[in-house]
This record gives structure tokens, C-alpha cells and sequence, in this order.
């Protein structure tokens, strides 16, 4: 088990404060708050674990003794313990919301990831499932670790990871071909490029401007199949990796899969997940 980056360490310690602020006084108006105890984390339903590590750095941060029953990535059904926390019952306490906050809403994301992901690599097993920047502020590192858990491929975590160039670029600059020439002129060749297109005709012009991977949005998946079938035509279809999204969800994403494109991104699996359940019960040791 490997301990977060320290900026994301700094984030954990920021969601204590918020919750925490300058106290907590149902703990501070009760007697015997500082008596050792347990708190066990178990899954209220079945679900992939996600969060092990997070809530392990959180007991460290309170100088809590953590020790986790299971690994990230494993499955839990209801009334499996997945973490153990020990240390004073006051503390304890204190930090319960929040670490299971957290652990439900990766879970949540892992599990999403997984089942779509699963049904996705049964039309194409090659296919690859990604995230977006649609996450929530202040999330992005835990969302996208949870769809890394899960078997997804995190995407763009910032906008210097790679090149995208999207509709509104294109708009300001008046082509895809021209878009395209600036960035190949003004970008370091270690920049990965891709290029959002809608039709058949823009994605000709950003393979043979010379972009790394086109992004195929809002197609239907027979209008995508179709597209994929007419590069292939064109003898375009090898020189690009092929991104669709946009109305991917986990009941088309099957039809998705098999038309022949090579990645899948979906912004549904950080903004339009169900976040597991879990409980923690603390007792006297």
C-alpha cells in the first residue's frame, strides 16, 4: 500500500479541517473520550473497495493506527469489514465522516467503472474505458484513482497533460486543419494532439493535418461505426487512436464498443455514479 502524494495529503488534512474546524464538542462534552478503542468500516452492500489507502493516510494524519482488511480493487458484500482504525474513541470519532465519506464515493466510482467496463470489453476486449474533467472540484485525484481501481484509465487529470483541441478552439481559430497546423507549431513534441470532431469530413482533415488520436463526439453508435468503416476505406484508420464520447452510458456502451473505435470516455463515471455504503462502529478495546 503506497501513502498519497504529498498535495493530496494536504487535501485530506483540509477536508478534516473542514469538518473538524475548531473542535468537536460532542466529543469534548462527553467524559471517557479518550479511552482506547476500535473502529471497524464495514460494507453496507456489494461493492468494489476503493479508498483504502485514503483512509489509512487519514488515521496517520490523526495519529490513528490503521489497518486495512482488504486491498483497494477487491469486492465486499454487506457486513464485510474492509478497515480497521485504532486509537482513542474520541478521535475516532472525529473522523468517521469524513474517511467514509470518501471511501463511499470511490467505491462508488470503482464499482461503476468496473460493471461498464465489463460489459464494454464483452463486445471489444481491447477496448479501453477513460474518465473526463467532468469531476467534482477538489475531488479530480480521488475520482479519477477510483476509475483507475476499477479498471479505467484516468484521462486528462489538467489541461497540460496533452493537446485537445474541442469545438470552441475550432470556432475561434475557423478549421480543424488550421487548428491543428497552430498547435503542431506552437507545442512541444512531447505534447500528445487530439483533435474533437463531428463528421466524417472533419475527422479526415485532422489525420491527414497530422494529430495523434481524433475525438469522435455526440456520434450515434451506427453513425460511428460507419465513420470507422469509411477511414478504414480511406486507409486513415491506422495512423490515429479513435476516442468516442458523449452519451455513453452503461446500458450502449456494448454497442459502443464494437464499432471498431479504440477508446471509450464517459463522463457518467464521476458524475452520474451511486456511492456505496458503509458504516463504522466503534467499540471500547
Amino acid at each position: 500500500m503506497h501513502e498519497p502524494p504529498l498535495e493530496v495529503l494536504e487535501t485530506l488534512k483540509m477536508f478534516l479541517r473542514e469538518d473538524i474546524r475548531s473542535g468537536d464538542v460532542t466529543v469534548d462534552a462527553l467524559e471517557d473520550m479518550d479511552v482506547p478503542g476500535v473502529g471497524v468500516i464495514y460494507a453496507k452492500g456489494r461493492t468494489m473497495v476503493a479508498g483504502v489507502e485514503e483512509v489509512a493516510a487519514i488515521g496517520k494524519i490523526m495519529s490513528l493506527i490503521g489497518e486495512p482488511v482488504v486491498n483497494d480493487g477487491a469486492w465486499a458484500s454487506q457486513g464485510d469489514a474492509v478497515f480497521r482504525l485504532s486509537g482513542p474513541v474520541g478521535r475516532l470519532l472525529s473522523v468517521e465522516r469524513v474517511a467514509l465519506n470518501i471511501m463511499m464515493r470511490m467505491s462508488g466510482i470503482a464499482t461503476k467503472t468496473y460493471r461498464m467496463l465489463e460489459k464494454a470489453r464483452a463486445a471489444n476486449p481491447k477496448i479501453i474505458l477513460a474518465a473526463t474533467r467532468k469531476t467534482t472540484p477538489g475531488f479530480r485525484y480521488f475520482e479519477k484513482r477510483a476509475v483507475t481501481i476499477g479498471g479505467g484509465d484516468p484521462h486528462r487529470y489538467s489541461l497540460d497533460d496533452m493537446i485537445l483541441i474541442k469545438n470552441n478552439h475550432i470556432a475561434v481559430v475557423g478549421s480543424v486543419r488550421e487548428a491543428v497546423r497552430m498547435a503542431r507549431s506552437h507545442a512541444s513534441f512531447s505534447k500528445k494532439l487530439s483533435c474533437e470532431v463531428r463528421s466524417l469530413e472533419e475527422a479526415v482533415d485532422a489525420i491527414e493535418a497530422g494529430v495523434d488520436s481524433i475525438l469522435l463526439d455526440n456520434f450515434t453508435p451506427k453513425t460511428l461505426k460507419d465513420v470507422v468503416r469509411s477511414l478504414s476505406d480511406k486507409r486513415l484508420r491506422n495512423r490515429v487512436m479513435l476516442e468516442v464520447s458523449g452519451g455513453v452510458n452503461e446500458s450502449n456502451i456494448a454497442q459502443y464498443a464494437e464499432s471498431g473505435i479504440d477508446i471509450i470516455s464517459s463522463g457518467a463515471l464521476t458524475h452520474s455514479y451511486e456511492s456505496s455504503d458503509f458504516n463504522m462502529l466503534i467499540s471500547v478495546s
